[in-house]
């Protein structure tokens, strides 16, 4: 019990330093800087940061949101997505019946914490992002193959062309990165949860969508982050999708 504890703590923690690093790498790809240099500084004033200041989550809270030096606020999205990245490489590992099972969510979580950053930040999904994570994914499922073999490849393929439709029948409603994040996606999950979470993600978006504009958060005509769904859906349809089919066929049957 105590050895699993730690484990879980661990890769808790984890999670969150590698969450706060997805912030950086979602924020520098999508401004064309590298991330690597310069060191992590804040953008109103300057001031490099120091590792008080940059303890996941924690330090969000103890400076209660605003720069130590100039008081500027600090972006909610920082520990958010700190938060969501530590929480899911547990939940991932908790919930796996396998090594592999593991890693997929890990990698899946990965990806779409970054371009969650991205989108909620400028509102593009980096075509660099996408290459590394199809490089990532292709050599995962070539160390951890499919049944069927070309499941992973009916998934990439799924992803394209159901996002590319709407994107044609939509008249540009649908964005390049989205149709390509659904392609890249489909590699580690398949066909049969790219579908699924092709549905979910477009039912969180109906939902959230008109209750934004119900309430007055979302003004007809404004753009959107679509990301924000399509995380919503895509993790929903990975960690559960087997249940969710399961459930619908004993409905209709």
């Amino acid at each position: 019990m105590w050895i699993s504890f730690i484990f879980e703590i661990y890769i808790t923690i984890l999670g969150l330093v590698l969450g706060s690093f997805y912030n950086v790498v979602g924020l520098r790809v999508a401004e064309g800087q590298s991330i690597i240099s310069p060191p992590s500084h804040c953008p109103s004033c300057g001031r490099r940061l120091t590792i008080r200041d940059l303890v996941p989550v924690f330090s969000y809270i103890f400076l209660r949101g605003r720069c130590r030096t100039c008081h500027a606020k600090i972006s909610p999205i920082y520990p958010a997505i700190e938060a969501a990245t530590g929480l899911l490489f547990l939940f991932s590992f908790i919930q796996a019946a396998t090594i592999e099972e593991m890693l997929a969510g890990w990698l899946l979580s990965s990806l779409l914490m970054i371009v969650l950053v991205t989108d909620l930040s400028h509102m593009i999904i980096p075509d660099k992002i996408l290459l590394f994570f199809f490089i990532l994914f292709s050599v995962f499922r070539s160390a951890f193959p499919a049944t069927p073999w070309w499941d992973p490849l009916a998934g990439a393929a799924a992803g394209f062309v159901l996002l590319a439709l709407i994107a044609l029948i939509s008249g540009g409603g649908m964005g390049g990165g989205d149709v390509k994040l659904f392609a890249v996606m489909g590699l580690i999950i398949g066909i049969k949860l790219i579908v699924l979470g092709f549905f979910l993600s477009t039912f969180f978006g109906a939902l959230l969508g008109g209750l934004g504009l119900l309430t007055g958060l979302v003004k007809r005509r404004q753009p959107v982050p679509f990301v924000p769904f399509i995380t919503l859906g895509m993790l929903t349809a990975f960690f559960f999708g087997d249940q969710l089919i399961a459930a619908y066929l004993d409905l209709i049957f």
